[in-house]
């Protein structure tokens, strides 16, 4: 297996169909939060949820999906993840160029831990079992391995169609702020 260094240099791809795919999760690496995923810790966790409930979302904002996993499973790495944007998200379209740039390819975990230890000589929470909540396509991932490797270039416009910017939408005020220091009248 190559080192981690050479997972993060991996700069994403564009081909013809949409999807983004890469590892999620590496099994064995310490992510800057201290924390190391190891082997298993999701079986439990995709085989009781499946895949359609693990939303894709960007940067770990619930009010934010940007697409729909298509295939998520466990290798010897970690967590393998292979997904398509949603044509019809403005985010998505965004996202996209951001991608298409790499300036966006980062994958990180939203999970609650079910079985988990702390190495009381490293510090280290080694993660047994966890319960998997979504997959966020992110501009910083803890876990610095955890990237896009290949955005299969897709048939997304690279901006909204006119009838989507105005249909339904009204334009918004902006709110005039006030100091902190006054009060409300």
């Amino acid at each position: 297996m190559p080192p981690l260094a050479d997972f993060a240099r991996e700069r994403a791809t564009i081909a013809s169909d949409g999807t983004v795919e890469g590892y999620a999760s590496l099994f064995g690496a310490v992510d800057q939060a201290r924390d190391m995923v190891m082997p298993g810790a999701f079986t439990q966790s995709l085989r009781r949820r499946g895949i359609r409930r693990v939303p894709m979302l960007f940067q770990h904002d619930p009010a934010e999906p940007i697409g729909v996993w298509l295939d998520l499973h466990e290798d010897t790495r970690g967590l393998w993840a292979r997904g398509r944007l949603i044509p019809e998200v403005m985010r998505a379209r965004e996202l996209l160029a951001l991608l298409r740039a790499g300036t966006a390819d980062g994958l990180s975990i939203g999970f609650r831990t079910v079985k988990g230890r702390v190495d009381p000589r490293t510090r280290i929470r080694k993660l047994e079992a966890i319960d998997l909540w979504e997959i966020s396509i992110v501009t910083f991932p803890l876990l610095p391995g955890a990237r896009v490797r290949a955005v299969k270039g897709s048939r997304l416009p690279s901006r909204p169609l006119p009838e989507a910017r105005t249909r339904g939408f009204r334009p918004v005020t902006p709110v005039k702020s006030r100091p902190l220091s006054q009060p409300a009248r």
